[in-house]
């Protein structure tokens, strides 16, 4: 533990919450960077969303400290971080950091917490600095801002390389990802729980949004460092993510946008989008037909291109048909 936090920091309750979904390897792995984390008074609870491999008797033996909360089904991020902040809440724990299992975190990545929690007192949600795993010094996520007339959120700071000294101050932001997202407890008391819609993508910013409406600040936590491995079992070639990310996209805009702000969106950005994925899908389906019924081989990445564009489709006509929850199996194939 450093010398410099004050007595009263010294006696913050802190949960660490981390979701599992048949993450194993990573899981441990995170478990294993906290082991070395030099900010004794902490707890890590682990939620199990329904795995099917052998995680949490795994979990259970190597790290017999950690918590354990099994949800028996797939909640999504969402509704399976929400069991372990209700949880956290019971318990009395003061700060709730959501840190994904694919990290790996600096040994003083708390203190850097503390630090900035101290020096921002009404800073209630702080982000860390994230940083990509397969390059440690490159910058994946530094906190990020609503783009208006994009209608989504820009990552500050993404791609570079970080020199040690222009990142270093604190920003305030409109959201900070979940990835290892910080907040008082005073935040789910005021608001409530992540919105369980979203099943996976926007929840954090939704989040993050509804706290600055009801006078949280957020802001930058530069020197809480970790490592992630962005998605290491979701990446961005899969359907899935097309379809989350779609139909979250446009739950939040329904959430968090007036009537006008819908209007334009609709009307410049989203209708637009949705017709142009609608035609790449559309032709490059009919490229595929052809090349079957000519006996050719399909290009493996157009026919990539195809699924991620259907997925996409599929996901925005069930967020207007007001249907939530996991993707259908068809999305994965």
């Amino acid at each position: 533990m450093v010398n410099d936090l004050s007595p009263p920091m010294t006696l913050n309750k802190i949960l660490i919450l981390i979701l599992n979904w048949n993450g194993k390897k990573d899981t441990l792995e995170c478990l294993s960077s906290l082991s070395s984390v030099t900010y004794p008074p902490f707890t890590t609870l682990v939620v199990d969303n329904g795995s099917r491999d052998d995680s949490v008797a795994t979990i259970r033996r190597e790290f017999p400290q950690t918590q354990v909360l099994e949800t028996g089904e797939n909640l999504g991020f969402a509704g399976g971080n929400n069991v372990g902040i209700k949880w956290a809440l019971e318990k009395g724990y003061e700060w709730i950091l959501l840190l994904n299992n694919d990290t790996t975190v600096a040994p003083d990545f708390l203190e850097g917490f503390l630090k900035a929690s101290q020096e921002k007192p009404e800073a209630k949600i702080l982000g860390a600095k994230i940083y990509r795993h397969k390059t440690p010094n490159q910058i994946d996520h530094l906190g990020g801002i609503w783009d208006a007339h994009l209608g989504e959120f820009l990552s500050l700071h993404s791609g570079q390389i970080d020199d040690g000294i222009s990142m270093e101050v604190m920003e305030q932001v409109d959201y900070v990802c979940g990835a290892a997202l910080f907040m008082h407890r005073s935040v789910p008391e005021a608001i409530g729980l992540l919105e369980p819609r979203y099943f996976l993508f926007w929840e954090e910013s939704d989040f993050c949004v509804k706290a600055k409406r009801k006078g949280f600040a957020i802001w930058t936590a530069p020197q809480a460092k970790i490592w992630h491995k962005v998605s290491s079992s979701f990446t961005g070639g899969k359907p899935q993510m097309h379809y989350f990310w779609w139909r979250s996209r446009l739950l939040w805009i329904s959430l968090n946008c007036t009537a006008q702000e819908k209007r334009r969106l609709y009307r410049k950005v989203i209708l637009p989008s949705l017709w142009k994925t609608t035609r790449h899908y559309l032709l490059r389906t009919a490229q595929n037909k052809i090349q079957k019924l000519l006996f050719q081989k399909i290009d493996p990445k157009q026919r990539e291109k195809e699924l991620r564009n259907r997925a996409g489709l599929i996901g925005a006509i069930h967020y207007f048909f007001g249907k939530f929850g996991n993707c259908p199996p068809s999305i994965y194939t």
